[in-house]
């Protein structure tokens, strides 16, 4: 492990947004924890060692995810090589977002009603040849 950040000016905003969804992903974990610890008890003031196991654990967390965050050359090259392509993306301008939303929407109401048509239809026919009652 490293003693600095690999590749520290590359890959900012995916290091930042990874880092920030691993923190809430662990603060619930660790509140998880917190509240799961209530009912155990330690032989100890049970805050107390609430206190210590969430220190713990944080402390275990954080440098695993500054490890795959920010050290790791595997992980780090990866979020790099992610930020890169996403620059290169051509993403849709807003009218044609809106164009090919409401294409969506039309064609899977054109597709509800005619589904719906056909079901009539093959009820109508069921039901004159005996198959289903009225």
């Amino acid at each position: 492990m490293g003693t600095g950040i690999y590749k520290s000016g590359q890959g900012y905003w995916v290091r930042l947004m990874s880092a920030i969804g691993y923190g809430v992903v662990v603060a619930l974990g660790l509140i998880w924890l917190w509240k799961q610890m209530e009912t155990v008890d330690f032989g100890i003031e049970t805050t107390y060692a609430q206190v210590i196991a969430i220190l713990i654990c944080a402390g275990i967390f954080g440098l695993l995810g500054y490890w795959l965050i920010g050290s790791k050359p595997g992980s780090v090259d990866f979020m790099i090589a992610t930020e890169g392509e996403m620059k290169k993306v051509n993403w849709s301008t807003k009218a044609e977002l809106t164009r090919s939303t409401i294409a969506v929407i039309g064609l899977t109401i054109f597709v509800a009603i005619f589904c719906w048509g056909v079901d009539v239809i093959f009820a109508m026919l069921f039901r004159s040849v005996g198959v289903l009652e009225n």
